[in-house]
This record gives C-alpha cells, structure tokens and sequence, in this order.
C-alpha cells in the first residue's frame, strides 16, 4: 500500500505543478484562458490575482514533495497533512467554481490520503 500512497501523492504533485504553471504563467494565453473558461478581457484583468493563486498551489507541491522525499520519520505527517489541505480545497472549489475541480483536485487527493492512512 506504501507504494499505492506514493505513485498517487506524487499524481497529485503532478496535477498541481500543471496548475502551477497554468496559473502563473499561461493565466493570460490561449491555453489558460481554455483550462479555466475565461476571456481575454477577465484573464487580462486577474493576472496578478492568478499568479497569487498559483503561488500558493506552489506550497501544495512543495507539502506533497517532502511527503515524497523529506524526512522519513516525517513523510506520513507531510503527506496527511498536504492532502488533507488539498482535498478541502478542491471541495470548496468544486462547491464555489466548477465541479469539475472535484474530480481533478479533490478525488486524486482523497484517493492519496487513504492510500496513506491505510499504509
């Protein structure tokens, strides 16, 4: 199981450094624009507030990468505690934006932290 809690923390790093690079540097392209359903004149106007965004998905993957390679006496706690964090933040998200973050933040994270909390 400790293998199954590591290939789907480090999916959920994945997923978030893809976010990461959305939000802080494709916010106002084509392809930011397309991921996140805005238009050039609202992707123009939030790009600071985007970049703010990504910047704290960036401490989501920094959480998930010392669950995956810090300390080994503190990996679990790492773990428990950044996907926990991710998963509310995909169900508010999901909740307040778009209900597809609940498959593309939240279910990946809940899949992870069980995986962790039954290794």
């Amino acid at each position: 199981m400790t293998t199954v809690a590591l290939v789907l923390t480090a999916l959920v790093a994945l997923i978030h450094i893809y976010i990461v690079v959305l939000e802080m540097v494709l916010w106002d392209t084509p392809r930011g624009r397309a991921a996140f359903g805005t238009s050039r004149a609202l992707s123009a106007q939030t790009t600071v507030l985007a970049a703010n965004q990504g910047l704290y998905n960036g401490f989501l993957v920094a959480g998930l990468v010392l669950a995956l390679v810090g300390p080994v006496d503190h990996r679990f706690a790492f773990a428990v505690f950044t996907l926990s964090c991710v998963l509310v933040a995909g169900l508010y998200g999901a909740a307040t934006a778009s209900r597809r973050i609940l498959v593309v933040q939240a279910l990946p994270a809940a899949l992870a932290l069980g995986a962790w909390l039954l290794s």
